[in-house]
């Protein structure tokens, strides 16, 4: 299994935050290794979010509960950050629930240890810095594509920066997170070819 170093650590943040590599020695640290089977709950509906997490390897997903069936609202994969950022900002229960879709290796710092090289030096508020950045970044693209691509220009943005999730992901979470039926997805995927 893959340990935390502060070299792995900053390629996973430079696209968001480039910082030198002291920076991430102090923050590797502080890491724990999590594993989670495929399906395995990471984080529940209305619990309070305790990690900050990179995820190494496999793949993972956020949902809601609409109309009692699981919506899902994100999905990760290798060398993403991510987080139910509102619960562990505020930590409080929120109605967010963490999954894992694959076998998952996480890197992980808790909310306390992460507070607590907040309180150590600069050094830690750098990282905090990091870390809002790349979940905002993410998040705010996200949102962006939601309200601004058809569910075909969605479709064709995954398959060209993640082609390999729709031999990784089911097609009732793809459909999921794209806001379509299977039965558009089968349309979209017709009238592509």
């Amino acid at each position: 299994m893959e340990q935390p170093t502060p070299e792995r650590i900053k390629e996973i943040f430079d696209p968001f935050y480039k910082a030198d590599i002291n920076l991430w020695t102090a923050f590797t640290k502080f890491l724990h290794i999590r594993t989670f089977e495929k399906n395995e709950i990471i984080k529940d509906y209305d619990k309070t979010e305790k990690y900050i997490n990179t995820l190494i390897s496999g793949s993972a997903a956020h949902f809601v509960l609409a109309n009692e069936k699981d919506v899902c609202i994100n999905l990760y994969y290798e060398n993403q950050i991510f987080s139910d950022y509102l619960s562990f900002l505020t930590q409080s229960a929120t109605v967010i629930k963490t999954q894992a879709l694959e076998d998952a290796v996480i890197w992980s710092i808790s909310h306390h240890d992460l507070n607590e090289l907040y309180s150590k030096s600069q050094t830690g508020l750098f990282i905090g810095k990091a870390i809002s950045d790349a979940m905002f970044i993410r998040k705010q693209s996200e949102q962006i594509n939601l309200l601004t691509l058809s569910p075909t220009e969605r479709y064709l943005k995954l398959i060209k920066e993640r082609p390999e999730i729709f031999q990784r992901t089911s097609l009732k979470i793809l459909c999921s997170y794209l806001g379509i039926t299977a039965e558009s997805l089968s349309r979209i995927r017709k009238k592509i070819i």
